[in-house]
Order: C-alpha cells, then structure tokens, then sequence
C-alpha cells in the first residue's frame, strides 16, 4: 500500500440499538507512514547513515470512539519513536479546526520503535547530518503531520455502532535494565529491578461480535534491533500488530506504549528475536480475547493538564566546555549551542511543558496517557494509589520531550536521568521533585474524570 493511502474499517450496524444497548460507536483507520526514500533512523546515536530498506511498513493507526454524545475519543497509535510536541501540537490544532475534537479526546502514543525514522525536530541533534538529510526529515515531518490529520478524519468519518470490553494479560519479555554496577547504574540486565509485565487489551467489536479493532499494550522498550539494523520496521510490537491482524482479519491492531523508559525486551539484537517476542505479545492478547472481558459502557469523559517539570540548574561554563571541546558528541554541542543561545538571550531553560490526560470509560476502566519516557514506576505507583481500578498507564504519549524519572531513579543516576537530556537537548537532569510535580498533574486529571 502506497504512503498516504488510508484503508478505513467502518463498525457496520447489524442489530437494532436495543439488542446492544452499550450506546457506543467506533471507526478505525490507517494510513501507511513508511518513508518514501531513504532517510535517517532515530534512537541510536551510533548510526552514521540512513536506511537501507524496509523490514516491515510503518503504520498510523487511529480508533475513534464516541458514547452518545457527538464528541468522540480518538487514540492514534504510531509505528515512531516518539512525536516531539511541534508535530503533536499541530497535529491536535488541526484536527480541532476540522474535526472540532478539543484536546483532551485526542491521544497520540507512539511505540517507541528504534528502527524508524528521526520525527524533525525530536532527537535530531543527536547527529550531524550529510548535507541533503535534514530537508528529507522536515519533508517527512510535514507529511507526517498530514497524515496523522487524515487518519483521525477518516476514523471518525466511518464511527458506527459497536461494542467495547477489556481484559488483562501477561507477557514476560521485558526486564528492567538499568543495572547497578560498581561505578553506578549502565544499561544492562537487572532481574530484581522493577518491571509490569501486565498486557491491557480493549476489544472493539460489531454488535454482532465480529472483531474489528484491537488496542493492545505493553511496558517495554521497542528495542529488539539494536544499531546495527538500518532496515526500517515496527520492532516486536509491529510484529505482535501484524500477526494479531493476520488471525482477525478485517481487524485494526494498535499498540500502546505504556511506561516502559527503564524496561528492555530480552533477549535482543536479531530478528529472530524481534518475531520472537512479537509472537509472544499476541499470544497473550490471544488468551484475553479467549476469555472472560469486561464490557464497558456508560460516557467518555476526558481531561487534559499540562505542568511544567523544573530543571536541575546549570552553570553556562558547562556548555561553554561542551562547545570547545574537541571529543564532545554532536548531540553534546548541539545541545551547548542551543543552550548559549538560550542563555545568551536571558531567557536560560529552567523547565519543560509536561502533558498528562486521562480518558475514562463510563465508571469502569481509565486510560492515563503520560508525556515522555516514563519509567516503570510510574504506573506501579499510579495503580498503588488507584486501588480497585481498572487503569492502563501509558508513556509516549502526545508529547516526548526527555526521559521522566521517578524520584527513585532521579537518585540513582545513569542514562535515564543524565546522558539522555542530551540526546534530547535538554539543559540537563531534572529538579528533585520531578515525581511528586508529575502526579500532582495526575491526581488533577484523575479527580476530573472520576466527577
């Protein structure tokens, strides 16, 4: 299928309303995202070339859903590392504009996917890229942009009568890898860290029972192929998309990332391993759907907050000595030039837009969708304070501007607290506080959905 193209699945009505009686409605729509020529990939510094072919298509997948009242929900899920907040924003501007969806009914993840392309301007001062390669990336990024506009327009064009439900699984893949070593933590294997193996699953079905959207999710970095694989693919959750869509045909599969910024699949570092584990994420999205799933029903109500997450404070030598030094990375002096310039203005970045939003499903599940890498214990802390609710924690949502580290993790240092704010061209670790300012935004989102 061609970049552009966008395959609709419109949830026919087969029954009369009373027999479902769940008042809901969905649509689902796709578009292929895969760059049409070469082009640089995200998440590896280490690479120093762009893509020599295509492993797998990359996808935008959107489901709408609406409860009655003409403001649907929209979930768009991206085979990308991530979208930084200027696509997101224009993204969510103009599908408010056409669609008249308010931000807080639009959820934008991305599966985190290593083997992608860079998304202008995320993650692009990591390299110094060959004259030619920056324009391919701003093309893309605006293209992109139109896609993901047209996505959620077709999806909300097709919405029809359906049903909703959901249920919970496993998978054991994924392994906490920030490992403590004698000269502090480094990306490793760490058996004892802390993980969630859990899989939330939300089926879309016709009122008749015919599958037609599948919304699964996990917590794990979507890092089977590693730096040396320059051929662009979904990693382990396009795999687990793929295989779900070929059991169900005429069905829509779309991963979430959920709060996976310290969790790494294992074993990794071939293909084989990325089929392995995607054909073990649907397997476990197989035995939810072939038992008992919850039905949900009742009204969409959404919130969407942003805070600002402060900055550890930086003196202006630091960059200063990044810019001169002759052994500093590009991402190094990319991010020292943009912070002189910053400094240099009087306008220093002291701290970061932060998006939380909440979308629950009458009284029964919630779906908390958080900005950034945020590690694991974000969701175990969300669901210590949630007793008794049906929660699914997501990451990599509608903006990701850094790594969010728990308080925890803030404490002990390494990658996700300081080598990654450069990559991402952050002034540098964050405040103590990070953790309780984040859920001090979860707790104002919480409290406006459960009204």
């Amino acid at each position: 299928m061609a970049r552009g193209h966008v395959k609709t699945v419109a949830i026919l009505i087969c029954c009369a309303p009373s027999v479902f009686g769940a008042g809901f409605q969905a649509g689902v729509a796709r578009v292929e995202i895969t760059p049409r020529e070469p082009i640089w990939m995200s998440g590896y510094a280490s690479r120093n070339h762009p893509s020599t072919g295509v492993r797998q298509a990359l996808w935008a997948k959107s489901l709408a859903i609406e409860s009655g009242s003409g403001r649907p929900v929209v979930i768009v899920a991206t085979d990308l590392v991530g979208l930084p907040a200027e696509v997101a924003d224009e993204v969510a501007a103009r599908a408010q504009r056409q669609f008249g969806i308010e931000r807080s009914r639009l959820l934008l993840n991305s599966s985190h996917t290593h083997t992608g392309p860079v998304v202008w301007p995320g993650l692009s001062g990591m390299f110094d890229l060959p004259p030619g390669e920056e324009q391919k990336l701003h093309t893309y990024a605006a293209l992109l942009v139109d896609d993901l506009v047209l996505v959620i327009g077709e999806s909300i064009k097709h919405l029809s009568p359906a049903v909703v439900s959901y249920g919970f699984g496993k998978a054991g893949f994924a392994i906490n890898r920030r490992e403590p070593t004698a000269k502090g933590i480094r990306i490793g294997v760490n058996p004892s860290g802390p993980t969630d193996h859990q899989v939330p699953v939300l089926l879309v079905s016709t009122p008749d029972g015919k599958t037609r959207a599948i919304l699964f999710a996990y917590a794990c970095h979507n890092t089977t192929l590693t730096g040396d694989f320059y051929e662009l693919s979904g990693d382990y959750a396009g795999v687990a998309a793929a295989k779900l869509e070929a059991e169900y045909p005429e069905t829509t599969a779309l991963f979430l990332q959920l709060c996976g910024g310290d969790q790494n699949p294992n074993p990794r570092n071939t293909v084989e391993l990325a089929e392995q584990h995607g054909v073990e994420l649907a397997a476990a999205v197989d035995r939810v759907l072939g038992g008992p799933l919850t039905r949900l029903s009742g009204s969409l109500r959404t919130s969407y907050v942003v805070t600002r997450l402060k900055f550890a404070p930086q003196p202006r030598s630091a960059y200063q000595s990044d810019l001169e030094n002759p052994k500093s990375t590009p991402a190094a002096r990319h991010r020292a030039t943009a912070m002189l310039q910053a400094w240099d203005a009087g306008h220093p970045v002291g701290d970061t837009p932060y998006p939380v939003q909440a979308v629950r499903f009458g009284k029964t599940l919630t779906l908390l969708a958080l900005g950034g890498e945020v590690v694991v214990d974000y969701a175990l802390r969300t669901h210590s304070e949630y007793p008794g609710e049906a929660l699914i924690v997501a990451g990599y949502s509608n903006a990701v501007m850094c790594y969010i580290p728990s308080e925890r993790v803030l404490g002990e240092g390494g990658y996700e607290v300081v080598d990654n704010m450069v990559y991402y061209g952050q002034p540098g670790p964050f405040a103590p506080g990070v953790e309780n300012s984040v859920f001090e935004a979860i707790h104002q989102a919480m409290k406006k959905v459960s009204r």
